[in-house]
């Protein structure tokens, strides 16, 4: 196995230089748990952007897709495959939809919900064609692509990247007086929005503003499009963000918490962290407005990948990890609340289940919460800033309760030996 400098050195020289990781070289996975090439342990707080919710190398998950492997990996969708189905009918039950449309990443599936909408908008809506409008919140992430970057205000994700995509209006996050401005402008096809703004710091809207903004595009003839690609599958305390503060995780549609979208966006976590899957869902009246050679992907709903997503769906359902991140993830703000009372270098802890950030007390520009991250990764616990100076903090769903305290130390050990 070759070491961490040479690991570093070779992707330094000949790989393209589009991220900036943390000064670690991760060779090995399990649970919570990371090694590098030396043998150095250390907790996950990222979970690969919350796609490792099930925890790395989970047994179950494993070996569905090793027994899929050796038997039947890809067809492509030119013929039909003894898999795709179960997987179909497995998924569309889990979150309650008519059907589903298979794909591989999660930007994958955002482009394709954006099609969807675009083609149910003319077709069936009756805007003129080539004049759809989706609304989009400001600061948002769903991936980057150029059609995606088209409706982004972040200048590392856009600048230089144009001409763009046209068909895009923002409105402002958690701002329903906006969203209802919008909503009653000419052409409005769809409402595409993340129900916690992962990437943009963890930002937590109003306990009712998913709910609301829901009611209104419904009023309003528009389509509501969830992306639950880094908030689903358990990381907020249930198994979607959109069902507010239930705790089932199957037929959440009956729950009076629930907000059902007409769209939803999954991915991530679907994976297991070990392929890549994602999907989306709907209803017939939205989804059957796709017909043959209109969309598709040559490895969308092959059969390892279909395997992967049930064994992953079931490791949620069967362990239990949506209640774990509630109970732990509001243990986690307790105890980062009293850190922010007690340190002036946290300013202010927020987020729902599993998913949660620090404000660190200096500016966007500053190097001090990249500087704070090496600082745990040499305490033995690996997160990562984003927007500079906020540190998202992540860990797989999979982390008991002795195992998160123990990273609580860490940080509390790292904040006390810190230097601003």
């Amino acid at each position: 196995m070759i070491s961490s400098d040479e690991a570093i050195r070779l992707e330094d020289q000949y790989g393209a230089h589009n991220y900036h990781p943390l000064p670690v070289v991760l060779a090995k996975g399990k649970g919570v748990h990371v090694w590098d090439p030396e043998g150095n342990q250390y907790y996950d707080f990222l979970s690969a952007y919350s796609a490792v919710n099930q925890g790395h190398a989970h047994p179950a998950i494993n070996k569905a897709l090793i027994e899929q492997a050796e038997t039947l990996s890809l067809t492509s969708r030119a013929f039909y495959n003894n898999v795709l189905g179960d997987y179909e009918k497995y998924i569309t039950e889990y979150f309650g939809f008519d059907k589903v449309l298979p794909m591989n990443t999660g930007a994958e599936g955002v482009e394709t919900a954006i099609k969807i909408c675009r083609k149910w908008a003319y077709e069936k809506k009756g805007i003129p064609e080539e004049k759809a409008v989706i609304l989009v919140a400001e600061n948002n992430f769903h991936g980057r692509t150029t059609t995606i970057i088209s409706f982004s205000n972040d200048p590392d994700a856009k600048k230089n990247f144009g001409p763009y995509t046209p068909g895009f209006r923002k409105v402002r996050y958690n701002d329903l007086n906006d969203l209802q401005k919008a909503l009653q402008e000419e052409n409005v096809a769809g409402f595409l929005v993340e129900p916690i703004q992962g990437e943009a710091g963890v930002v937590v809207p109003d306990n009712n503003y998913i709910s609301k903004a829901a009611e209104l595009c419904r009023e309003a003839g528009v389509l509501f499009i969830a992306d639950e690609i880094q908030t689903g599958i358990g990381r907020t305390g249930s198994i979607l963000a959109v069902c507010g503060n239930c705790t089932c995780e199957i037929k959440c549609e009956r729950q009076n918490t629930y907000t059902k979208p007409d769209m939803l966006i999954l991915g991530k976590a679907l994976s297991g962290g070990v392929y890549p899957v994602s999907a989306v869902l709907a209803d017939k009246e939205v989804m059957d407005v796709i017909k043959p050679g209109q969309h598709g992907s040559t490895y969308g709903g092959n059969p390892l990948a279909c395997k992967v997503a049930m064994a992953a769906l079931n490791v949620i359902y069967d362990e239990n990890l949506p209640q774990n991140a509630r109970k732990l993830g509001m243990l986690f703000r307790e105890e980062m609340q009293q850190l922010v009372d007690s340190h002036e270098l946290f300013v202010k802890v927020r987020g729902k289940g599993l998913l949660n950030a620090v404000i660190i007390n200096d500016t966007e520009d500053s190097d001090t919460a990249w500087r704070f991250c090496v600082a745990l990764k040499d305490n033995g616990l690996l997160a990562k800033p984003t927007h500079g100076n906020i540190i998202r903090f992540a860990p797989p769903l999979v982390i008991s309760e002795e195992q998160l305290l123990d990273c609580i130390s860490i940080i509390r050990k790292t904040l006390e030996e810190f230097r601003k």
